[in-house]
């Protein structure tokens, strides 16, 4: 058993039938402050387990809403380096809540993969999401996740087939996220009736919790998703959106948590 933040999580909400509430967010973005401020609100309002994206200049998986949020965030300064103390400083008041990073290897492969996931796991991270790490080439990585007891997080897409399912199901831990739509983030929303057909075949092949994102965009989207046998929703163009919003509207940073936080209650009301 490699986390018990995460899998004490899904256990509890299983317990009480309840879906998790996972909720995305660019580290730094808009800023340092701001940033920590929004990590707080999302929890205080009901976020289950916290998804912090590791600004990368080329995301190739995300869409336009995300790839502007790791702009603003690394014109900010940020870098792993930051990220790593955003979760520090998160963990001085919070030891509970589930904290994954989210990233692409080309940022953790220039900061040193050892000292990543030394540094990772020293501040609090509990499981790790590399997007453009095929299972076949994982191995280091893997490895690393393993030896620093970080659940490395595994995506499955409506393209994936059982061999290759299997495949990715060997090395992950913590939860499979699903990709409920083909393409980037922030895209159209997903068959509830086919990400229910998904999920069922995936729960045939393993027991660890299932969770769905991608193109879950409002309450009600999410309140679909819920109902598709997965154990838990991600949230997070939809968040995103609100602060680059909010920057455009010139409406003082400080308030940008507040309005994110409103979203989150709302959702986790319904799921």
């Amino acid at each position: 058993m490699i986390n018990n933040r995460i899998q004490n999580t899904f256990k509890n909400l299983k317990k009480n039938r309840r879906k998790a509430l996972i909720t995305f967010v660019t580290g730094c973005d808009p800023n340092y402050e701001t940033s920590k401020k929004i990590l707080n609100q999302l929890v205080k309002q009901g976020a289950d387990l916290l998804e912090i994206g590791m600004p990368f200049s080329d995301p190739m998986a995300d869409g336009p809403s995300i790839q502007k949020s790791s702009l603003r965030a690394l014109s900010e300064g940020a870098n792993i380096k930051k990220i790593i103390k955003l979760v520090s400083d998160f963990r001085k008041k919070n030891k509970i809540t589930p904290i994954i990073l989210m990233g692409y290897l080309n940022p953790i492969l220039s900061f040193g993969i050892n000292n990543f996931f030394k540094s990772a796991k020293k501040a609090g991270t509990d499981g790790l999401i590399v997007v453009d790490v095929p299972p076949e080439e994982d191995d280091e990585i893997s490895g690393k996740a393993k030896e620093n007891e970080i659940d490395l997080i595994k995506l499955a897409t409506p393209t994936t087939d059982t061999a290759r399912l299997k495949k990715i199901i060997k090395t992950c831990s913590g939860f499979l996220y699903y990709v409920a739509i083909k393409g980037i983030t922030g895209a159209k929303s997903g068959d509830p009736k086919l990400i229910k057909k998904s999920i069922s075949d995936i729960k045939k092949n393993t027991n660890i919790p299932v969770v769905v994102g991608f193109g879950i965009k409002n309450p009600s989207d999410a309140k679909a998703i819920a109902n598709t046998g997965c154990d838990g929703v991600v949230v997070g163009s939809a968040l995103v959106e609100i602060i680059e919003k909010s920057l455009k509207s010139k409406k003082p940073k400080h308030k940008i948590a507040s309005k994110i936080g409103s979203v989150v209650k709302r959702i986790k009301m319904i799921i």
